[in-house]
């Protein structure tokens, strides 16, 4: 593995791969480890209990994550909506801690783990997390409950880790943002899941841009095109309706928001960077459904969005993303000025600027996903709250804000995407009938 590739948190590692892929890299780059006589000298007051509600792939990343992040920290509770989730996370995660008690001939990772009999499931289990004693939440079910989690583990006083995208429609976006403000004045750290943000090599290249390096920046394109995506989980004649939606909660965009909310944002995030997060006019923009197979497994979501954001001085932004199969993969930035052009590929470790001062990246690769990790609980620690509240819920709107363009056929403005009282969600979600969304019709959808 390349020490100049960011780790892809989506995948679930046993303890053979995650320690040969650790020393490939070296512990020191991927994670920032405490060191054994802190472990060692910690008191019992000085742990920070970690409760996660979402034990999929992104979750046990985050765990495992949290863990290697303080020497305090301690895996105290779990939750999930569907129970045989929780086993595989614990498992994972009891796994890597093994594996750095092997690795550092200790028995001190492994004490990391104690949920004992904390494991809760169901739609109320982040109330049950909540009330289990945890001082730190990590937030990662489908993007559909986010503001409710954000909002109930705010209220409970907890420090948050967020995945993006935050909410899948303006009125979460709004209750997001609401509840940043008040972890601002309580003085609780909100961390998001915009990773690439506390990536060395792209915070190194968005400074270039930011300081001058292309001159005045006039247009921006970025990309999040993949073959594919995960493989649908076939309907069993036991399912209800909304069990069926949940357990492919990927296909359906209530539940993801589409795959440019919730995969592609990180690419819009870029666009929200080089712009310092300044929000655009209006966005107008195509996109439909050609290469997904007409069946109920893969719901209403899009395969493609090509979306058009203009600025009020005159920048205009292109994305573009696609889940095609038997096409090339691409996730790639560039930025163009009036003093020269930055390519920037974050994936290979490529950032350059061509033009009347040419300039290549020097910064490390790091492990941003740990680093986010780090940032967070060093804020705890040292009672300075990092609170990356409006900058997430931004991005999320303008991945949302493109999807209602391109649903819609619209031109949108920012201010209508803000604004917007349409819910995706009108249904509170239980198991039992649900009606499955249509795939939308530009010119007929009316969701702004």
């Amino acid at each position: 593995m390349s020490p100049t590739k960011p780790i892809d948190p989506n995948l679930l590692i046993s303890r053979r791969v995650f320690t040969a892929s650790t020393a490939a890299i070296g512990a020191a780059a991927v994670f920032a480890n405490p060191s054994l006589g802190m472990i060692k000298g910690l008191r019992a007051q000085n742990t920070l209990k970690v409760g996660v509600v979402g034990c999929g792939g992104r979750g046990t990343g985050a765990v495992i994550q949290a863990l290697k992040a303080d020497p305090g920290s301690i895996l105290w509770a779990m939750g999930d909506l569907f129970e045989e989730k929780i086993q595989p996370c614990l498992r994972y995660s009891t796994e890597a801690m093994l594996d750095l008690d092997d690795e550092q001939g200790t028995t001190t990772w492994s004490k990391k783990i104690q949920v004992e009999d904390r494991k809760f499931h169901g739609f109320n289990a982040i109330h049950k997390v909540l009330a289990s004693g945890v001082d730190v939440m990590i937030l990662t079910t489908p993007p559909a409950f986010r503001p409710e989690h954000l909002k109930h583990s705010i209220e409970a006083n907890k420090h948050v880790f967020c995945e993006k995208p935050v909410a899948v429609d303006a009125p979460g976006v709004r209750s997001v943002l609401e509840s940043a403000r008040i972890a601002k004045s309580k003085s609780l750290s909100l961390m998001s899941g915009f990773c690439w943000r506390y990536q060395d090599q792209v915070k190194e290249t968005m400074n270039a841009i930011h300081n001058g390096g292309i001159g005045k920046l006039h247009t921006i394109q970025t990309t999040y095109n993949t073959t594919g995506w995960v493989e649908p989980n076939p309907r069993k004649a036991e399912w209800s309706d909304a069990e069926f939606q949940l357990r492919n909660w990927q296909y359906f965009s209530p539940l993801s928001a589409d795959h440019v909310a919730e995969q592609a944002v990180h690419a819009i995030d870029w666009q929200a960077w080089a712009m310092q997060d300044q929000t655009p006019l209006r966005c107008f923009g195509v996109g439909g459904r050609q290469t997904r197979p007409n069946l109920d497994e893969t719901g209403n979501v899009w395969d493609h969005f090509s979306l058009i954001y203009e600025y009020a001085n005159g920048v205009r932004a292109y994305h573009m993303c696609r889940h095609w199969p038997n096409t090339p993969s691409d996730n790639s930035a560039y930025f163009q000025g009036s003093n020269g052009n930055c390519t920037m590929q974050p994936w290979n470790g490529t950032h350059t600027i061509q033009g009347d001062t040419p300039w290549k990246g020097s910064a490390v690769s790091n492990d941003m996903y740990q680093r986010e990790h780090d940032v967070l609980f060093k804020s705890i620690r040292a009672n300075t709250p990092i609170n990356d509240g409006e900058f997430m819920s931004h991005t999320s709107l303008l991945a949302i804000m493109g999807r209602m363009a391109a649903y819609t056929g619209k031109v949108v403005t920012w201010e209508q995407a803000m604004n917007s009282n349409v819910l995706l969600n009108e249904q509170t979600w239980e198991f039992g009938d649900r009606a499955t969304p249509a795939i939308p019709v530009p010119g007929t959808n009316e969701e702004i």
